[in-house]
């Protein structure tokens, strides 16, 4: 290992808001500490947000800022955003300067706002990492600024400066999704027919209310299909859903989903939302998937993530309002055209990035002129 004039580097990452946002920057981290262990590294997120929680279990060090993002359905709670933001830029400003890191990774969220902004100012090189297929506020102020942008979408020209673009994906793990179980061994697992087509429906760690409705509006149809369900409802509905658990030995309800991978390996078909960090997954799996956007997702960006996909004719996508009525005719018209599926599968392999989280690490390596 060669490092030009430094044997233990500094850097700062500054992500927030949801996990979209905190995942990719620790998998960043987790590479970069594996080939330099002597590396030191710092967060900053934005106080009582998920990161202040997710990041100290991963294992690194998070400070707190006092900021929060614009509230666009309650515009007279954004009064006190410029005084916030005013706060968090001399926090970010004081705790770069004690820190001293050699280089500042934002990955989006209003809490990665003060902290490349405040880098920037000091000549501190700074990269930043877009998930989605329409950056964020955050990301898009700081374009002329960060040296590099690593992309998981092509066709971002429209936003950030041609020459800084990076098209690398998003950083995931994904040694986790490759070489999976195969599909009759996984169904059997997961205590499914493997001779009969299983729908892996998920929406998050809290769920997604319209999907779970979708499959309690069309419950007795699926019971009387031959098509079976792992359905994870998410924290939110679980409780009121439960009543449906065990009705059906085709249908399996789960709060939480433990074990992705098998999941993934025993779905004929997935049902998701259109999160960065899932289509980056699925796109490593490879299944026919139908996306169900949030509509209120941030500047929209989960539909303009699913309408990329469909452009490339990988994957389909079901508006939110038409869920309950559209999901079980879609599904049987794609369990029942072999071709299709199978289009689908190989085009959105073909968008899969496995090397993404390496890829961006070098980048970062590259311009601090490290050989590790």
């Amino acid at each position: 290992m060669k490092q030009t004039y430094k044997t233990s580097p500094k850097f700062i990452f500054s992500a927030g808001g949801t996990g979209g946002h905190i995942y990719p920057a620790i998998a960043i981290a987790d590479e970069i500490r594996t080939r330099l262990p002597k590396a030191e590294f710092l967060f900053i997120g934005a106080n009582g947000k998920m990161e202040m929680e997710k990041v100290p279990l991963a294992g690194y060090d998070i400070k707190g800022i006092d900021i929060s993002g614009i509230q666009r359905n309650r515009w007279w709670a954004n009064f006190c955003l410029p005084y916030k933001i005013f706060k968090s830029l001399r926090k970010s400003s004081k705790i770069i300067k004690e820190f001293s890191p050699d280089m500042v990774i934002g990955t989006g969220g209003y809490a990665s706002g003060p902290a490349m902004w405040a880098a920037a100012r000091r000549g501190i090189p700074i990269l930043i990492q877009e998930q989605n297929s329409f950056p964020g506020i955050t990301n898009k102020l700081l374009k002329n600024k960060a040296f590099a942008i690593c992309t998981a979408y092509p066709r971002m020209e429209n936003f950030f400066p041609v020459g800084k673009i990076h098209l690398t994906g998003n950083p995931i793990r994904s040694d986790l999704f490759q070489h999976l179980p195969e599909q009759r061994k996984a169904k059997e697992a997961l205590g499914f027919d493997p001779d009969l087509p299983m729908i892996f429906s998920f929406g998050g760690s809290l769920g997604a209310r319209s999907i779970n409705n979708a499959w309690k509006v069309n419950f007795e149809t699926l019971q009387n299909s031959e098509i079976q369900l792992l359905w994870q409802t998410g924290k939110t509905d679980f409780l009121s859903l439960k009543k449906f658990d065990g009705k059906s030995r085709k249908i399996q309800l789960k709060e939480f989903i433990y074990d992705m991978p098998m999941a993934y390996a025993g779905a004929d078909l997935i049902v998701a939302r259109a999160g960065a960090m899932s289509i980056s997954e699925l796109s490593l799996v490879g299944k026919p998937t139908i996306f169900v956007p949030l509509p209120t997702a941030a500047e929209d960006h989960q539909t303009k993530n699913a309408r990329s996909l469909v452009n490339e004719n990988a994957a389909i996508m079901i508006a939110n309002e038409n869920i309950s009525s559209s999901i079980m005719p879609v599904i049987q018209d794609l369990l029942s055209d072999a071709n299709k599926q199978k289009k689908l599968s190989e085009n959105f392999l073909k968008l899969g990035k496995p090397y993404s989280t390496r890829d961006i690490v070098d980048i970062i390596f590259e311009k601090l002129e490290i050989e590790a």
